[in-house]
């Protein structure tokens, strides 16, 4: 998106429900980019911050959180047929919502798939069912039952969102390095049989936070550059990644979810708990967690080539995340404390004195080793580009907006995942708010410096095993 240009035209309503890190950083690029008033738009969250930002733009404000109980009468007090529902709440369920606006004529984004609340840690729901897998399984099941409605964007921020296209872009930028003139794919058969070809094995959504604050974490406090209580909600959700074909080597703790479309398997403990080894441009190699996360799911089923029912090609798909230096130590703590949320928590912002977050793609097993392609964006540059981010935000805020863009120009598109919007659009509108876009080659793999000091738990024959990235 040029920084002042309007990508479309707005004349409905438009509601927020929530209005943490995305909201707030989303408004003034919703404002910005799109031509709709103030007045046209509400929100509705569960506490007052924010309450501020809200004001300063003229925007109507209500501490009014959505529950089971209230849901239905506030969307049908606050939105009609060609409105807007913009989701950027947790602890309310995606599902259920999304029913609703397409029952009732109404245009839908979320940045993720959420629950009601309570969902994550439903001991009465087995850990399939409190998977990111089960919540897209029911999203996308409503396909069926609303096969016209409006449309209807899901799990689209950085990752998921962002992230699928930088997939796209990755896969064209590594063939044409590596001599193989295809034409830019059409659908989802020509993407998948793309990534075959490459012989692309693994896709880790990479990402390290270097951002730092002059004001460090506090015992009983959880610190973060997103909503707190979101990531401790999902890193409690099992690992969950999309199991690749070349995989031979089964996770003593894998499960099957025994449901819907087979692209991912699950480990029976949570992401919190799992570390892996990844690599990016900057960090170099490092250890993140393996958190559930929707393009875990999303990306090797879209990427999946089947012959007759089976599937013969589909790479292995998870996060690997590092998150700023003050969010580890507060994973440390809430993970003493027994998965115990602490009594605090604070969104860093305006106390960031320096760093940048590097998010990406990195793409491995094809003929050059690995391939990461992303954004690295700084702090300074994000406080000169959009006001009430931090470089983690802007990364997650520029696409959401965008998607809105989209959803704006295609309202009749349906229920959507990031993989079927037109990843060009989106890309383009996104760029100048990424800081500086890197595709880099790297000769790393999951072995390195695995100096056999003491018994390690690898497979030699072929580094991209899923047993050599997991760390045991």
């Amino acid at each position: 998106m040029s920084t002042h240009k309007k990508y479309a035209a707005f004349s409905g309503k438009m509601l927020m429900v929530g209005f943490g890190a995305v909201g707030q950083g989303s408004l003034p690029l919703v404002l910005r980019h799109i031509d709709i008033r103030s007045q046209q738009i509400t929100i509705v969250t569960a506490n007052d911050f924010g309450k501020d930002i809200a004001a300063e733009y003229g925007i109507k404000f209500r501490i009014e959180p959505l529950t089971r109980a209230n849901y239905i009468s506030i969307l049908e007090r606050e939105l009609g047929p060609g409105d807007f529902l913009v989701n950027v709440s947790f602890d309310v369920s995606s599902a259920a919502v999304v029913e609703w606006c397409q029952q009732h004529g109404v245009l839908y984004i979320d940045a993720c798939l959420e629950p009601w609340q309570g969902g994550h840690t439903d001991l009465s729901l087995p850990a399939s069912r409190r998977s990111n897998y089960a919540h897209r399984e029911a999203a996308l099941a409503l396909r069926s039952k609303y096969p016209a409605g409006p449309t209807a964007v899901l799990m689209h921020g950085a990752n998921p969102g962002l992230v699928s296209h930088l997939v796209k872009q990755a896969l064209l930028n590594l063939a044409g390095e590596l001599g193989v003139g295809a034409a830019t794919p059409s659908d989802r058969e020509g993407w998948a049989r793309l990534a075959a070809q490459l012989q692309v094995k693994v896709i880790h959504v990479s990402e390290r936070d270097h951002q730092t604050s002059r004001v460090h974490k506090r015992n009983g406090e959880f610190v973060n550059t997103w909503s707190s209580e979101a990531f401790c909600g999902e890193s409690l959700q099992p690992a969950e990644l999309g199991w690749g074909t070349h995989e031979r080597n089964w996770p003593h703790d894998a499960r099957e979810y025994g449901f819907g479309c087979g692209a991912a398997i699950y480990l029976d403990r949570p992401g919190v708990a799992t570390k892996v080894r990844s690599w990016a441009p900057f960090e170099g190699p490092f250890r993140g967690w393996l958190i559930s996360h929707g393009e875990a799911i999303s990306i090797p089923d879209y990427l999946t080539v089947r012959e007759n029912g089976k599937p013969v090609y589909r790479p292995t798909c998870h996060y690997a995340y590092h998150p700023c230096d003050d969010a580890v130590l507060s994973l440390h703590e809430f993970a003493g404390n027994g998965w115990r949320f602490p009594p605090q928590q604070r969104l860093l912002r305006e106390e960031i004195d320096a760093g940048f977050d590097e998010l990406g793609v990195l793409l491995m097993g094809h003929k050059r080793g690995a391939y990461w392609f992303g954004s690295q964006l700084g702090i300074e540059e994000t406080r000169k580009l959009c006001p009430y981010n931090n470089a983690t935000s802007l990364q997650v805020n520029a696409p959401f907006t965008a998607a809105i863009i989209w959803a704006l120009r295609n309202p009749q598109a349906g229920i959507v995942e990031p993989d079927e919007l037109d990843y060009r659009a989106i890309l383009e509108l996104c760029m100048p708010y990424l800081g500086k876009l890197v595709g880099a080659y790297t000769d790393w793999t999951p072995l390195a410096g695995r100096s056999g000091l003491y018994p390690d738990d690898i497979d030699a024959s072929d580094p991209w095993q899923f047993r050599n990235f997991r760390v045991t």
